[in-house]
């Protein structure tokens, strides 16, 4: 890999591990508001996110740079008063973290784009399975149907 493709791959992978340290924090404030019926689901999520944020952290360290740490707390888009913004909640989650995984497919070469394509694909899943219909290309806000998917998390 030459130098500027790895400054590449190491920049996605920190911009993905960024989102999924948003996203744990995120789902940590849906698992709060969420009704009953669908905590399992955020729990399974918010495991899912510390799983792949944990993978990331291994890949910038093996490509030799230092994993960026989570913030103390992070913005939400909106307030999260009740089960059903607790919903919108995730799914704005998932578009986020399926934005910067399609920036790390197009960075990322060999098994580590495989990678990436199937954190995108899990993320587009579970943004539908929240948001109960789904986008023309997940990951991609210049051709979805809304900006959001690019939106990068906020500290």
């Amino acid at each position: 890999m030459s130098g500027a493709a790895k400054k590449a791959t190491v920049t996605a992978l920190q911009a993905a591990l960024s989102a999924e340290h948003a996203a744990v924090y995120g789902y940590g404030v849906v698992g709060g508001r969420i009704g009953e019926k669908q905590r399992s689901e955020a729990r399974a999520a918010y495991q899912a996110h510390r799983a792949r944020r944990d993978t990331l952290a291994r890949e910038v360290r093996n490509l030799g740079a230092e994993p960026v740490a989570a913030s103390a707390a992070y913005a939400l888009p909106f307030p999260v008063p009740d089960p059903a913004a607790a919903v919108r909640l995730a799914a704005e989650l998932e578009d986020r973290v399926a934005g910067v995984y399609s920036d790390l497919v197009r960075a990322a070469e060999g098994e580590l784009r495989g990678t990436a394509a199937e954190a995108l694909r899990e993320a587009a899943v579970r943004a539908v399975r929240w948001r109960g219909e789904s986008v023309a290309f997940p990951g991609l806000a210049e051709r979805s149907a809304t900006a959001s998917a690019s939106a990068a998390p906020t500290a």
